[in-house]
């Protein structure tokens, strides 16, 4: 890949809680770069950790989420992330539907194929490729704080991923 170079260390990177939580960043499923093979959505909840002493990403994704029915079926999950400045992308990606419309093309990104199976895209400054290892619905009955159901009006509940890091690539600059 001559866009990207494959980096050492991802922590030196990002810090989670304005990465995740006030940028956002693209989940991402696909096993090659033509509109019908993948998908990617736009998400503000998830976490880098460590599991089973393995780092990894944890991301939750509904059912009723196209890029659900990539993510179930494919192994490899990227996570994508851009410049604050790039913030459209996000908005673009996050109010249409790859169901509907060409993603990339109404974002004005570029999906590259960083590994096989992994798509990231070429405007990210970084993209990070992970493994699936984990996953699980989370019913309403295991929500502790009542607070949560608020987010679930509509019943449209989530599946969360936990996810293996392999490699991850950051913008060549």
């Amino acid at each position: 890949m001559t866009k990207f170079d494959e980096l050492d260390r991802l922590d030196t990177l990002l810090t989670p809680f304005s990465s995740i939580g006030r940028y956002g960043m693209l989940i991402t499923a696909g096993g090659g770069v033509a509109r019908e093979q993948w998908n990617t959505m736009t998400a503000s909840w998830g976490s880098f950790g460590v599991y089973w002493q393995r780092k990894t990403v944890t991301a939750v994704i509904r059912h009723s989420r196209y890029t659900f029915e990539f993510v179930e079926k494919e192994p490899l999950v990227t996570f994508s992330f851009f410049a604050p400045e790039r913030k459209n992308v996000l908005a673009v990606c996050g109010k249409i539907s790859g169901r509907d419309a060409d993603k990339a093309k109404e974002a004005g990104i570029t999906p590259v194929l960083l590994e096989p199976g992994a798509v990231g895209f070429a405007e990210a400054e970084l993209n990070v490729v992970c493994k699936k290892i984990y996953s699980d619905d989370m019913p309403p009955d295991n929500f502790l704080d009542p607070g949560i159901n608020k987010f679930y009006e509509t019943n449209d509940y989530h599946r969360m991923y936990i996810c293996e890091v392999l490699r991850w690539y950051q913008e060549k600059l």
